[in-house]
């Protein structure tokens, strides 16, 4: 089982456990991201998968290998990160698309951070050597902050590519080097 140090801790920030998502966990992540997908701007999802349609995701991400993990702290649930295949086609093999969600009152306090940081870890160890944050509404600042701080430079804006709450969203591509990135040719 996977299990990731907590980060540095200042006042504000939690003493954050990461481990591995396991089937019971898939209702409180399709309960935060469902939240997400009918109130937020960062998913461009309109209908909130089912808890059953959670579990299978996690399943299929963790089959390939790739990491799927929450934050839990005293058996409250705070938050969960993973990175899936970028995209289908079989040169893309390397590089991960990230996603990271973390509960309202769980915000700011380094939930995030330790979450993606141990996505990254593991990404790593699984061999990949790009990591692509798919930022859904270029005015979330938070999670543009949070990947800046671990090393993601931006990549890509597209404009007004996605259309909820009836306002146009941007896209906004950044992306950060896993490993040894683009130095030396992959092994597969």
């Amino acid at each position: 089982m996977f299990e990731a140090s907590p980060p540095p801790s200042s006042s504000d920030e939690l003493s954050v456990p990461v481990r591995n998502a396991a089937p019971a966990d898939a209702l409180a992540i399709s309960e935060l991201y469902g939240w997400h997908v009918r109130e937020g701007r960062a998913s461009f999802e309109l209908i909130p998968p089912t808890e059953t349609e959670m579990a299978r995701r996690i399943e299929a991400v963790q089959s390939a290998g790739l990491p799927y993990l929450i934050a839990q702290q005293e058996g409250r649930f705070l938050g969960f990160a993973y990175a899936s295949p970028y995209r289908p086609r079989p040169a893309y093999r390397f590089a991960v698309e990230d996603s990271v969600y973390v509960t309202a009152g769980a915000q700011g306090k380094g939930v995030g951070r330790a979450l993606l940081q141990a996505v990254i870890e593991q990404a790593t160890l699984a061999g990949r050597r790009q990591m692509i944050a798919v930022i859904g509404d270029s005015a979330n600042a938070a999670s543009i902050r949070l990947h800046r701080s671990l090393g993601f430079e931006q990549a890509g804006h597209l404009r007004s590519v996605g259309w909820k709450h009836d306002v146009w969203l941007d896209t906004l591509f950044m992306q950060r080097a896993l490993g040894a990135g683009n130095r030396r040719a992959p092994t597969d």
